[in-house]
């Protein structure tokens, strides 16, 4: 989150009539249907944040923007839960949690699921242990063991 406050500038220079006949014309996917955000401002965020040699195709522009809607809308969902009638800060940053911090998740998830190949490679030690040792699948031997009263 912190990158992206330090690399979004603000572009004064561009007039607000502008800004506006763009969010009238371009704020409608191809189907007509209305984007959640103006698409002329996600289609600069991402290209201040591509390479400089990449474009970017009218289908990605329309779904980084649902997406991008989609995000607001689960976030706003997770605030709901509180039963306050103020959103505070705090709710905020745990409402958007998963989101801006995937990179420690995916991390923790990496190392869930090594500790527990390590606990199945044990298991499967032990029970391979436990075959060999107690023979399980083996029938007593009952020619030794036979009863001689009656």
């Amino acid at each position: 989150m912190a990158e992206f406050e330090e690399n979004y500038e603000i572009n004064e220079e561009v007039e607000t009539e502008d800004i506006e006949i763009t969010e009238n014309e371009e704020n409608f996917d191809e189907a007509g249907e209305k984007l959640p955000f103006a698409k002329a401002e996600v289609v600069r965020l991402m290209k201040a944040h591509l390479d400089d040699d990449k474009m970017i195709r009218e289908r990605v522009k329309v779904e980084m923007n649902k997406f991008l809607g989609e995000v607001l809308v689960n976030v706003c969902k997770q605030l709901n839960e509180y039963p306050y009638s103020t959103v505070e800060y705090e709710m905020l940053k745990e409402s958007t949690y998963p989101y801006t911090n995937i990179e420690r998740i995916n991390e923790e998830k990496m190392r869930i699921l090594k500790h527990l190949d390590a606990i199945k490679a044990d298991c499967d030690a032990l029970s391979m242990d436990v075959k060999a040792t107690l023979k399980i699948n083996d029938k007593p031997d009952t020619t030794e063991d036979e009863d001689t009263l009656f």
